[in-house]
């Protein structure tokens, strides 16, 4: 005799269902309360972890690491890898407490018929130099293209197996990506921000994320920019202003 237990059905526990050939219990298993206060500005908030998930942005090669694309042109990519410490530190402390981890990176499709002209000419700007899929002159690496050296996370930052890895392809990981649908079906509703850069990817993610209904928090010492001071300030002044909230990884109040 075939069993009619019910079993469970869902990429995620946190959203599935539990089903047999003769029913179907829609009803979500209640997750129990995690309540973290953090000292953050412009007032201390309280997050529930277990419907918070963490968004690390763009740690990859091509942006912090001294062979990669954005030290190839010129920029000093010392002020993007301050994040790695503060990073190696606090994720193992979400991870204990079943924060879902998701790196949300650059990873360009090789013929790139995804991108627009106009998101090309941001990053090659006279036609002739090297932009995004295109092959750096000192290395032969393609510029943030998926599967590449050049688009993997930095060495000093090591995923967890149980992380999540989104790709994008434009500043918004919202865009043309599943985030929103992965984030949905881990029932999240807060998101706290770190990554590279600031300005950019990291603040079009977030605002994208505020937009769509969730809970917003940039972790600042998480978070960096290789663009000039004024514009971390402006977006430190946006964050804080319009957006959510923004907080130092020391202020997380961490009861264990």
């Amino acid at each position: 005799m075939v069993s009619d237990k019910l079993e469970s059905i869902g990429a995620s526990s946190r959203n599935a269902w539990r089903v047999s050939s003769t029913e179907a219990d829609l009803s979500r298993t209640t997750t129990c309360a995690k309540h973290l206060r953090i000292k953050a500005e412009p007032k201390p908030v309280i997050i529930d972890l277990a419907r918070t998930a963490m968004i690390v942005v763009d740690m990859q090669n091509d942006f912090c690491h001294p062979d990669g694309w954005l030290a190839s042109i010129g920029v000093d990519v010392n002020p993007a890898r301050t994040p790695i410490v503060p990073l190696n530190k606090l994720l193992p402390r979400l991870r204990q407490h079943d924060v879902p981890v998701v790196w949300l990176n650059w990873g360009v499709r090789p013929d790139r018929l995804n991108l627009s002209p106009a998101l090309l000419h941001v990053y090659n700007g006279d036609g002739r130099s090297a932009g995004l899929g295109d092959a750096l002159p000192t290395t032969g690496a393609k510029v943030l293209t998926a599967g590449s050296w050049s688009a993997q996370i930095v060495d000093e930052l090591v995923p967890a197996p149980q992380d999540i890895h989104v790709a994008k392809h434009r500043m918004s990981g919202f865009w043309d990506t599943p985030l929103d649908s992965i984030l949905r079906n881990l029932d999240v509703k807060t998101l706290l921000f770190a990554g590279v850069n600031a300005d950019q990817c990291v603040l079009h993610t977030l605002a994208d994320g505020n937009f769509l209904g969730y809970d917003t928090l940039m972790v600042t010492d998480c978070t960096a920019t290789t663009s000039p001071d004024f514009c971390w300030q402006a977006t430190l002044y946006n964050v804080k202003q319009i957006f959510g909230f923004a907080a130092a990884s020391d202020a997380f109040e961490f009861q264990d």
